[in-house]
């Protein structure tokens, strides 16, 4: 067997000066990446290189973005609130409304069936712009109650779920079906309440 090798006293002592050299060497290197870290971070708050709005942003792991300006944070706001739904929902429930109304009248016998008095061509279009008009007035309400009532709901719920639209679908139902009665409007308000409940089921 090989004899461990001795170490000589002034060995043992190069050992340890060398071990202490690269123990303050790493400590040297910490403390001036610290350093460094903190002369950046003071250089883009305070310095020449502050940052400035308008600048692209890159966060850790994702893709670099620039922040939002002030008008497009009023247009974000803008569009978000309760009365620009309301108002976008009751300009597509009357386009549907009139659409489904022509639609609705072009298959109405006493119109253009065959059944129908005699009428001009002129009368016809009128009779038909009636039924569209009427139709469009009816989904143009009935889409700024719901679309209203839901966002009034959400804001004040602080949550967005099913729930939103079953309550507005409930609420929208049972005031239009209280024009006729109070068991109109209690069928009504469980019509729309289940209708609303599918349609939200379904896209979500």
């Amino acid at each position: 067997m090989m004899a461990a090798p001795v170490v000589m006293p002034d060995q043992n002592v190069k050992l340890s000066k060398l071990s202490s050299n690269i123990a303050h060497t790493a400590d040297d290197s910490r403390e001036s990446m610290t350093s460094t870290g903190m002369f950046f971070l003071m250089d883009r708050l305070m310095g020449e290189n502050k940052y400035r709005s308008g600048m692209i942003i890159a966060p850790f792991g994702g893709i670099p973005q620039r922040p939002k300006t002030r008008e497009e944070l009023l247009i974000e706001g803008a569009m978000e609130s309760c009365t620009f739904k309301t108002t976008i929902s009751c300009v597509l429930g009357f386009a549907l409304g009139g659409a489904f109304g022509l639609f609705t009248a072009g298959l109405d016998p006493s119109i253009t069936g065959t059944d129908a008095k005699q009428q001009t061509a002129k009368e016809v279009v009128k009779e038909m712009g009636k039924r569209g008009m009427s139709y469009a007035k009816n989904f143009a309400v009935v889409g700024a109650m719901f679309a209203g009532t839901e966002c009034v709901l959400e804001s004040h719920r602080g949550v967005s779920d099913w729930k939103n639209g079953t309550l507005s679908g409930a609420i929208t139902g049972g005031v239009i079906g209280l024009r006729a009665g109070v068991k109109p409007g209690l069928l009504g308000a469980a019509g729309f309440a289940v209708f609303s409940t599918l349609i939200d089921y379904f896209l979500r």
